[in-house]
C-alpha cells in the first residue's frame, strides 16, 4: 500500500464524508477515525477547554481539545501528502507509519487535563505532567482496543511518537512533525486559538506556502524547509511571538492564572492527581470549589469560577530591560519561591499603604522560564541558477535576523515580564508605593 491509499488521504482527496471544523475546513471521517473519536477518552476532550482562563478575557476563545485534535489530525494529513513524493521520507516512512502518525495526531491531547498547563507550571511533586500520562491512557482501555481492532496499530507506538520515546528513523521523523519548529500541533493552535479569541495574530502567516516547503533536513532524520518557505516560516514565528504577547500572557490571563495557581497551592493537600487528570472542566472546578469552600483559597475560586467574574488587578509591571535587577531576582523561580516573596512583600507593603495585606492574596507572577518561541529549523537552500553544487543547509536563525530578535531579545526581554496583582483597591495602592521595586528585590532575596 502507497501513502496515498492511506484511508485518511484517500477521503481528503476525493472530498469524502467529514466533519466541518472553523473557519471552513473538513476532517475525512473514516471508519476507523469514528472508532477513536467515540471513546470515552476522546469525547472527554470535548468537554476540556483548548485555552481554559484564556476565555475569562477573550470570550470566544472557548474551544475544545477535541476540536484543535481534530484540527491538528487534519493537517497531519497534509503533511503527509505534501512529504509523500520526497523521497528520504518515502524511503524511511511506510504507511504502516504514517498511519501510526495520523492515529497520534488525532490523540496527541489525550493525557490533556483542565487547566494543566498553568498547574504543570508550578512544578508540585503532587501533579503529574500531562505528557507522563498518555503512555498509561494507551496502554489498555477503549483507545487501546481500537488501535488495536480498527488500526492494527500497537498502543505503545502511538505513545512512542507522542512522547518522543521512539527511537527508529521512521519513529524520530514523526515525532518532529508532532513536536517541533514547525508541527502539526503549534500549526493548528495559532491559528485556531487566533480564531476564537477573535484576533489576527495568529493566522497571519502563509500556511499553504509553508506546507509547500516542507521538506526533511540534511541527515534525513528531522522535518525541515526549503528555502522557499522561510518568510512563512518568519511569518509564524511572528505569530506565535505575538500570540504570547497578546493572547496567551495577556496581563489579565496571567491575573487569572496567577489566581487559579495560589488557590490550587493553598488546597494541594487535597488533590487526589488519579481523580484530577481525568477530570473535565466542569468536574475540576466544581471539585476545587468544594474543597476551597471555607479556606484562604475561596475568594480566589470565586472570583474565576463563580457567578461574577472578579479578576486581580495589575499593581505593577516588570520587563528585563527597563527594570533587569527585578527580573533577574525573580525569573525562573520555583513556586514555592514565589508564595515566599509574595508573603515577604506583603509584610513590607501593609505598613506604606496603611493597611494589612493578605499574604494569601498577593501575587508575585514570574512566567515560567520553559515557555519559549525557540525555533530551531534547517533552511535548504539552493544552488545559483547553473551551479550544480549540492544544496547549503543553514539554521533558520542564522538566516533570519528577524527570527533572532523575537526568539531572544523580543520575548525574553518584554513578553517575560514579572507582575505584582492583588484585590483591586489593594493593587491601586500598591501602584502609588514608593519604593516599591526596591522592596520586591529585598522580597525576593529574603532580606
Amino acid at each position: 500500500m502507497s501513502l496515498a491509499s492511506i484511508p485518511e488521504i484517500a477521503a481528503l482527496e476525493s472530498g469524502g464524508e467529514g466533519v466541518r471544523l472553523p473557519p471552513g475546513d473538513t476532517a475525512p471521517l473514516t471508519p476507523r477515525v469514528r472508532a477513536l473519536l467515540d471513546t470515552a477518552d476522546m469525547r472527554r476532550l470535548a468537554r476540556v477547554s483548548q485555552l481554559g482562563l484564556v476565555g475569562l478575557v477573550y470570550p470566544g476563545a472557548v474551544h475544545s481539545r477535541l476540536e484543535h485534535s481534530l484540527g491538528v489530525y487534519r493537517l497531519a494529513i497534509e503533511f503527509l501528502r505534501r512529504l509523500k513524493d520526497d523521497s528520504q521520507f518515502a524511503t524511511a516512512v511506510g504507511p504502516d507509519d504514517a498511519s501510526a502518525f495520523i492515529a497520534a495526531a488525532l490523540v496527541h491531547d489525550i493525557g490533556h487535563w483542565p487547566f494543566c498547563h498553568p498547574i504543570e507550571d508550578m512544578g508540585l511533586a503532587e501533579i503529574p505532567r500531562h505528557e507522563s500520562l498518555v503512555e498509561g491512557i494507551l496502554a489498555s482501555g477503549p483507545v487501546a482496543d481500537v488501535l488495536d481492532s480498527s488500526w492494527g496499530i500497537p498502543p505503545q507506538r502511538i505513545a512512542s511518537l507522542i512522547t518522543g520515546a521512539a527511537t527508529d528513523p521512521a519513529g524520530r521523523i514523526l515525532h518532529s512533525l508532532l513536536s517541533g519548529p514547525i508541527d502539526v500541533d503549534k500549526m493548528d493552535y495559532l491559528a485556531r486559538d487566533s480564531l476564537h479569541a477573535g484576533v489576527p495574530y495568529g493566522r497571519n502567516f502563509d500556511q499553504p506556502r509553508l506546507l509547500a516547503s516542507l521538506c526533511l533536513d540534511e541527515r534525513g532524520e528531522a522535518l525541515a524547509i526549503t528555502d522557499k518557505g522561510r518568510t512563512a516560516a518568519e511569518l509564524m514565528v511572528f505569530a506565535r511571538y505575538v500570540m504570547f504577547s497578546e493572547v496567551y500572557w495577556h496581563h489579565a490571563v496571567r491575573s487569572a492564572t496567577g489566581m487559579l495557581q495560589r488557590a490550587v497551592w493553598l488546597v494541594r493537600a487535597a488533590v487526589d492527581p488519579a481523580a484530577v487528570v481525568r477530570t473535565d472542566d466542569p468536574g475540576f472546578t466544581a471539585w476545587l470549589a468544594a474543597v476551597a469552600e471555607g479556606t484562604p483559597a475561596a475568594p480566589l475560586v470565586a472570583g474565576l469560577f463563580g457567578p461574577r467574574r472578579q479578576l486581580f488587578k495589575r499593581a505593577a509591571s516588570f520587563d528585563a530591560l527597563r527594570q533587569p535587577e527585578v527580573h533577574a531576582a525573580l525569573a525562573g523561580r520555583r513556586y514555592d519561591d514565589m508564595v515566599a516573596v509574595s508573603s515577604r512583600l506583603a509584610a513590607r507593603l501593609s505598613p506604606h499603604i496603611g493597611r494589612a495585606i493578605d499574604p494569601h492574596l498577593l501575587l508575585v507572577d514570574a512566567p515560567p522560564v520553559e515557555r519559549e518561541v525557540e525555533f530551531r529549523l534547517q533552511v535548504r537552500e539552493r544552488p545559483d541558477r547553473g551551479n550544480a553544487a549540492a544544496p547549503r543547509w543553514r539554521r533558520l536563525e542564522d538566516v533570519s535576523p528577524v527570527v533572532r530578535s523575537l526568539a531572544h531579545e523580543q520575548f525574553d526581554n518584554l513578553v517575560k515580564r514579572v507582575r505584582i496583582f492583588a484585590e483591586p483597591d489593594v493593587a491601586a495602592a500598591i501602584a502609588h508605593c514608593d519604593g516599591l521595586e526596591a522592596m520586591l528585590v529585598e522580597a525576593a532575596h529574603g532580606d
